[in-house]
C-alpha cells in the first residue's frame, strides 16, 4: 500500500529533520511514495533543514512546500493532501512527538480505497508526554466533544493518522478541521478505527497552542461541526438505468466505528 506522508510544520527547527530521517527509516521503501512537508511560513531555520535533506539526495520523494503566510495546521494539511500523488495519506505533527514507526501498524488496519473497509485509522496516545495541565485539558475536551458528536474518538487531537486521500478531499473544509476528522469521516459514511500509538517528548522549540486558545477555538468549532453533522445527508445510489452507466461513485458506507 503506497502512502504519502504529510507533515505540517511551523518553526520546527531541531525537530523536523530528525522526524524526516526517522520516517524514511520506519516506512519501507516499497510503501513510501513521498514525504511532503508544508511549511506554514516559519521564521526560523526550518526551511534550511528540509532543503538540506532534499539536496543531499538521500531521501527520494522528499518535497517542501511553503505557504506565503501563516494559515494554520488544517490548511497546511489540506495543501499537502492536494499535492499528494498516492491514494493513501499518513499525517504527523511536525514537532516530533508522533512516532513514525507507528505508521506501518496503522496502515495494516486501513482498507483499500473505494472498498467497504476502514477509511481512517487514528492514533490514541496512551502515555501522553505533555504537562499535566495539557493532559487534563485534553481529556476534558475529548469528553465534551464526544458527548456532543458521539464519534467515540478517545483522542481526536492525536496528529498521527492514516486515511484515504479521496475521502478527505470530499469533506467540507474549515480551519481546525483536523481535530474533527473522525467525526467528519463518519458523517460522510466512512468507517474509522483507532489504535494505541507512542507519544514522545518534544526535543526542541515550543508548542504553538495553550489551553486557553485551544478551548476557545474548540467550543466555537464544536458548535459548527455539530450543526454540520445534523444538516449533512449522503444518500446511497441503489438503482441506475441503464445498468453499467458511468456514475459518480458515492463515498458512502454504513456508519461504523471500530476501536482496536
Amino acid at each position: 500500500m503506497r502512502v504519502t506522508i504529510v507533515i505540517p510544520a511551523l518553526n520546527e527547527a531541531g525537530n523536523i529533520s530528525r522526524l524526516i530521517e526517522e520516517s524514511y527509516a520506519a516506512v519501507p521503501v516499497a510503501n513510501l511514495a513521498e514525504l511532503i512537508v508544508i511549511d506554514d511560513a516559519s521564521d526560523d531555520t526550518t526551511p534550511d533543514e528540509i532543503k538540506a535533506l532534499i539536496d543531499s539526495g538521500r531521501f527520494p520523494g522528499l518535497r517542501y512546500l511553503r505557504h506565503d503566510r501563516r494559515s494554520g495546521q488544517s490548511t497546511a494539511l489540506r495543501t499537502g493532501v492536494w499535492a499528494a500523488t498516492s491514494p493513501i495519506i499518513a499525517t504527523m505533527d511536525g514537532d516530533g512527538q508522533n512516532d513514525p514507526r507507528d505508521i506501518p501498524r496503522l496502515l495494516e488496519l486501513l482498507g483499500q480505497p473505494g472498498s467497504d473497509g476502514v477509511a481512517l485509522v487514528g492514533g490514541i496516545r496512551t502515555k501522553r508526554q505533555d504537562t499535566g495541565s495539557k493532559r487534563w485539558a485534553s481529556k476534558a475536551a475529548n469528553f465534551i466533544r464526544d458527548s456532543v458528536l458521539k464519534d467515540d474518538c478517545p483522542d481526536t487531537g492525536c496528529g498521527i493518522k492514516v486515511y484515504w486521500r479521496e475521502a478527505f478531499l470530499r469533506l467540507p473544509f474549515f480551519t481546525s478541521m483536523h481535530r474533527y476528522l473522525p467525526a467528519l469521516f463518519q458523517t460522510y459514511g466512512c468507517k474509522v478505527a483507532y489504535l494505541p500509538v507512542n507519544d514522545r517528548h518534544r526535543q526542541a522549540g515550543v508548542s504553538k497552542y495553550n489551553n486557553l486558545n485551544r478551548a476557545l477555538v474548540g467550543i466555537y468549532d464544536l458548535v459548527g461541526v455539530s450543526w454540520l453533522r445534523k444538516r449533512t445527508k449522503v444518500p446511497q445510489i441503489v438503482d441506475q438505468h441503464p445498468d453499467g452507466a458511468p456514475s459518480v461513485k458515492p463515498d458512502v458506507r454504513l456508519h461504523d466505528k471500530t476501536t482496536v
